[in-house]
This record gives structure tokens, C-alpha cells and sequence, in this order.
């Protein structure tokens, strides 16, 4: 249950499912990602990884906003703008943790190394 990708695949699932016109679809797959996310948090504060917990919790208040105006919309009415919205929103906050480990500088230092810039403007040797 504390799979980081598993409340990001049901909410890409529903936003998927929401775009092909199968709301009923979506409406479930947003109730299965809240108990998805709430493994992700649980799983973060006992990692005491607290960046994955802020955004974690952030994603699920999205996730429930998104369900509720979802469900509380009229019964063969266009799913609410703010639902679709909510479940983008917490897809995104589910990425950004990926975007972080990628951006940190000691990713960047292996770029940076001095054997590799050594190297730089040398020609190459013919073995």
C-alpha cells in the first residue's frame, strides 16, 4: 500500500477516463486513490521524508476536494470543472518529488567532475 505510484496511476486513470467519457469510471478510480494516497503519507512520515509528506497531504486534500465536488454534482450533469481540476492537481503533486530528485545539485556534480572536464578539448585517443 505505500507505493508512491499507485494514487498517481489512479488519478492519471481518472483523468483518462474523465477526457474517453467514462465519469462513472473515473468517479471510482478518484475513491481509490485517497486510501493509495493515504499510504504514501503514512509511508513518508515513517521515512521521516518530510517534502513527500507535505505534497503527499496536499495531493490527498485534492483528491477528496476532487471527489466531493464530484459526487456532489447533479446526476447526469457535466463532471465540475474544479474536480478534473483537483485530480490534475494531485497528479502533479505526485511528479513533483521525481522533478526534486532530479534537479538537486549532486545529480548536476557528475556533469561537473573534474575528470570530466578534464577531458574537455583533448582529442580523443584512437585505440
Amino acid at each position: 500500500m505505500g507505493s508512491r505510484l499507485l494514487p498517481l496511476s489512479f488519478a492519471l486513470a481518472a483523468t483518462i477516463a474523465d477526457t474517453i467519457g467514462g465519469h462513472q469510471l473515473a468517479a471510482w478510480l478518484v475513491l481509490l486513490a485517497i486510501p493509495a494516497g493515504l499510504g504514501v503519507i503514512c509511508v513518508a512520515v515513517g521515512d521521516r521524508a518530510w517534502t513527500r509528506t507535505v505534497l503527499g497531504s496536499s495531493a490527498l486534500v485534492l483528491l477528496l476536494v476532487g471527489s466531493a465536488v464530484r459526487h456532489a454534482a447533479p446526476v447526469g450533469a457535466h463532471v465540475p470543472a474544479l474536480a478534473v481540476s483537483a485530480v490534475i492537481g494531485a497528479a502533479i503533486l505526485y511528479v513533483l518529488p521525481v522533478l526534486f530528485w532530479v534537479l538537486q545539485p549532486s545529480y548536476f556534480e557528475h556533469f561537473r567532475s573534474p575528470e570530466r572536464m578534464a577531458g574537455i578539448g583533448r582529442p580523443a585517443s584512437s585505440a
